[in-house]
């Protein structure tokens, strides 16, 4: 299952959320709640899916470079939006 949500992802992080939350109980296993993944669905997907993703494969936690990860993910996410708004507002 792995290689095909790394598969999904490369796709799109929604994608491979959604595969994630069908397949696997990880995003349950990660979150406490389900509001968390359902807000990072719509607005930071890659960070959703990055600390999901760490949160399983290690020590049930994120720790020491893999919070690297997530912050590029949370980067990526945020770059995203920004230069979806700056489009944007070049329209106007």
């Amino acid at each position: 299952m792995g290689c095909f949500l790394v598969l999904f992802a490369l796709i799109s992080a929604r994608l491979a959320l959604i595969i994630m939350w069908i397949f696997t109980d990880d995003l349950s296993r990660a979150y406490e709640s389900w509001i968390i993944p359902f807000i990072g669905f719509f607005l930071l997907p890659w960070t959703t899916l990055a600390y999901a993703a760490f949160w399983v494969t290690g020590s049930r936690g994120v720790n020491d470079f893999e919070w690297f990860i997530v912050i590029l993910a949370f980067l990526a996410d945020v770059s995203s939006l920004a230069g979806g708004r700056r489009q944007q507002m070049s329209r106007v």
